[in-house]
């Protein structure tokens, strides 16, 4: 599977946060992400992005890919990355924005949406049974509808399930809901502008 988001899962290693936003350019969203303007001069490729973050003078600079499929924006992070922490602001002003963060260091990957400056639902992808934000059971309907949970909010997937099988139902629950689809070949492949982003003091 190439497009969607499903295809996440296929990869040996998930390595990229991602933020789609809805209502704003590919570029404004770069910039909300905390990228520098002009920092990057010519679209650049996957690899390009990795070998720049290697190359970063401090810890807490990064960089993001940007580009626009299916009526949003998305942002692919390389580094440590910051979009959960900024989601709430990259959605302001009537922005619609979702991240998923694959949570290298510290799994379950994650799922979080924003709306309007508004953290809205927040869950970890194979432990949809926490969920947090103003609307915490914003996809609980979905979940359920798709096998995921029970209605109780409960798990309902088989325990000897792989977890790239559980996984995908949740992600393809978030695709459905969102309308969210990424050409794998784009992240992997093509060229996309790029921006160098300040971190906000991680340690």
């Amino acid at each position: 599977m190439s497009g969607g988001i499903q295809w996440l899962v296929e990869q040996d290693d998930w390595r990229h946060g991602m933020v789609f936003a809805r209502g704003i350019s590919p570029e404004e969203l770069g910039l909300r992400m905390g990228g520098v303007r002009g920092s990057i001069t010519s679209p650049i490729t996957d690899a390009e992005a990795w070998n720049m973050v290697l190359d970063l003078a401090t810890d807490d600079d990064d960089v993001v890919r940007v580009g626009a499929h299916g009526g949003w924006s998305f942002a692919v992070e390389y580094g440590l990355g910051d979009g959960a922490g900024r989601l709430a602001d990259i959605s302001r002003s009537g922005v619609e924005a979702v991240h998923l963060d694959p949570s290298v260091d510290h799994p379950p990957a994650t799922f979080s949406y924003a709306r309007d400056g508004v953290n809205v639902c927040s869950f970890g992808i194979g432990e949809e049974v926490w969920r947090w934000g103003d609307q915490p059971d914003l996809l609980l309907p979905e979940l359920v509808a798709a096998g995921v949970l029970h209605s109780d909010g409960e798990y309902a997937r088989p325990e000897d399930e792989s977890y790239r099988d559980r996984d995908r139902h949740t992600l393809a629950t978030i695709e459905t809901r969102f309308g969210l689809f990424l050409p794998r070949d784009a992240l992997e492949n093509e060229r996309l502008p790029a921006f160098v982003t300040r971190g906000q003091g991680r340690g």
